[in-house]
């Protein structure tokens, strides 16, 4: 199995071996996998496995053949960590280099009475 999607797939497989599904109700992991139970699994579980069957299908993907899937970090998808983008446009500009613009509450007063 390439690389690329291991680590989802253990994560997967942790993730399964943690839940109701398997540790209290005793199914397999596989049947837990399977429409009448899948319901029953938590959200990341969830989640976790449409990651790897997109994984999987990046495989096969002759767009993707080249390039390859795109690295998966599953740590952060675990631990609910997040990454925030630099908005970049074309040219290597951000998006939004001013950032946000602070504001106290009174700029119509100030536009009607003449102040900047």
């Amino acid at each position: 199995m390439p690389s690329s999607c291991k680590d989802i797939r253990a994560a997967l497989a942790e993730c399964l071996q943690n839940s109701d599904c398997v540790m209290i109700e005793r199914n397999k992991a596989s049947d837990c996998l399977r429409p009448p139970l899948v319901d029953t699994l938590p959200t990341k579980c969830q989640q976790l496995k449409r990651g790897y069957g997109e994984c999987k299908r990046g495989l096969v993907d002759m767009r993707k053949r080249f390039r390859g899937n795109q690295p998966i970090a599953v740590s952060q998808e675990i631990e609910g960590g997040s990454q925030a983008s630099s908005g970049q446009l074309y040219a290597g500009r951000p998006a939004f280099s001013s950032g946000v613009k602070v504001t106290d509450g009174r700029e119509d007063e100030r536009a009607n009475s003449g102040e900047k």
